[in-house]
């Protein structure tokens, strides 16, 4: 049954949070989540009519720095709001009982509210020696877990160490060590971190109590709203890395500057996280705008996989740990530079003969179809040419050369005898159709003043 209306405000203001604090709070879950502007009323209203969400905090082995950072928010403080619509039943840094009551109270609020509560889970789970490493009430943590998110509606894994181990898991752990995700059962998503930043943390309950669901999360069980964006893209150093501007001792001009800390270390290129935008301590800051560098602490087994942490990223290339990345990217950088360089050499000889072959054909296609003797002697177009009407286009048939046509048909005299006069000459009957059309004749006009040099000599019996 959620509140009435107007009753969780007058709970805040008893507690000196006015309704102005409430909804910048809301205002700052709704763009930790990468929702709209537009849902800060809807999730205003949700939390505000919401039931108190009944919570078990169980504690694994670790440090304990995720109940910690959580308690340790800005004024009005995570915990402040948080206790206004959730109702803590177990949690054992804030619980007064102790021993046997302390084991009692877990039992009546597992009893209490069965399936309608949440649970919330740090540390890492100890299985080595039947689970002896770690115990709660006598008996294994990893038993407790088990049971308790049995009737849990979603478990929340908070910190790294209840991640994947954490610390405890590294290379060298002898409690044999696992994540949340090993043992529980039912709905879970993990908020890995060295420790938790708890605006993630209280940015999922809030979408729990206003979607009735827990975020979308990633391969690794990790909410995308915060584990999606990359460290390196959002950093406020991104620019000086750009630049190549990068800090090569810690003191030097770069380190005063604010330059990237790549160079000595930082881990900001591989890890996903929203360290840089939401940041901590309210946002006021986060490691890297502190000048230390990213540890990768959100990423799988990042104890072993990001260390040495104030040195280079570790070799990617297996077999070669004196390989760093930009060397790799050196290499790969040359390597499409000769590919590149190559092509263009191809591409060039290439070009080359495609062009010596046109060439080549061209050739042979002129020395193939050389032009008529006639038109190449005597030019076509001159000043003054009289020109005789043209045969249709044909292709010419070899003749006799005593019937071929000469240039000289228009001006000259034919090679035949002389016809009588025209006008008393009767007129003659058109020779018979030859049965093969003999080939077009073509005829070129000369100028009138042909020099007598270039004229055809005369046949005996011609201009008597």
């Amino acid at each position: 049954m959620g509140r009435p209306d107007g009753a969780f405000i007058a709970e805040l203001l008893q507690r000196g949070v006015t309704r102005r604090m409430f909804m910048k709070f809301c205002a700052a879950m709704t763009a930790t989540l990468a929702l709209p502007a537009t849902y800060v009323p809807r999730v205003a209203a949700a939390v505000a009519a919401s039931p108190r969400l009944p919570v078990v905090w169980l504690r694994g082995q670790g440090c304990g720095g995720d109940g910690e950072a959580l308690l340790r928010g800005t004024n009005p403080s995570i915990a402040e709001l948080l206790l206004q619509f959730l109702s803590i039943d177990y949690v054992e840094t804030l619980m007064l009982p102790s021993g046997a009551d302390a084991t009692a109270s877990l039992q009546a609020a597992l009893t209490k509210q069965r399936n309608g509560y949440l649970a919330i889970i740090e540390g890492a789970v100890p299985t080595a020696d039947g689970g002896a490493w770690w115990t709660v009430g006598g008996r294994p943590i990893r038993d407790v877990i088990h049971d308790v998110t049995a009737g849990a509606i979603g478990t929340i894994a908070v910190g790294s160490c209840a991640f994947d181990g954490g610390l405890s898991a590294a290379s060298g752990g002898a409690s044999g060590a696992v994540g949340v995700s090993q043992v529980a059962s039912g709905p879970l998503i993990s908020l890995p971190g060295c420790p938790v930043n708890p605006w993630n943390l209280a940015a999922t309950i809030t979408h729990y109590l206003t979607f009735k669901e827990l975020p979308a999360t990633d391969a690794g069980g990790r909410p995308l709203f915060a584990y999606g964006p990359l460290v390196h893209n959002e950093c406020e150093r991104r620019a000086h890395f750009e630049f190549g501007e990068f800090v090569l001792d810690w003191g030097d001009e770069g380190a005063q500057k604010g330059w990237c800390l790549y160079k000595m270390g930082c881990k900001g290129p591989e890890t996903f996280a929203n360290c840089a935008s939401v940041g901590f301590d309210g946002g006021l800051s986060w490691p890297v705008k502190a000048g230390v560098g990213c540890i990768g602490c959100t990423m799988p087994a990042f104890w072993d996989a990001m260390s040495p942490f104030t040195r280079r990223l570790p070799s990617p290339v297996p077999f070669f740990p004196n390989v760093t990345v930009d060397q790799v990217g050196q290499l790969a950088v040359a390597g499409i530079g000769a590919v590149a360089g190559l092509h263009a050499v191809g591409s060039f000889a290439r070009a080359q003969r495609q062009g010596a072959a046109r060439r080549r054909l061209a050739r042979l296609a002129a020395g193939a179809a050389p032009a008529p003797a006639a038109e190449a002697a005597v030019p076509t177009a001159l000043p003054g040419l009289a020109s005789a009407p043209s045969a249709p286009e044909a292709t010419a048939a070899p003749v006799a050369p005593e019937r071929a046509a000469t240039p000289e048909a228009a001006v000259a005299a034919p090679a035949l005898p002389p016809a009588p006069d025209a006008g008393l000459a009767p007129e003659a009957a058109p020779p018979p159709a030859p049965a093969t059309p003999p080939a077009p004749v073509v005829t070129t006009a000369e100028p009138a003043d042909r020099p007598e040099e270039m004229l055809p000599p005369e046949r005996p019996g011609e201009g008597d």
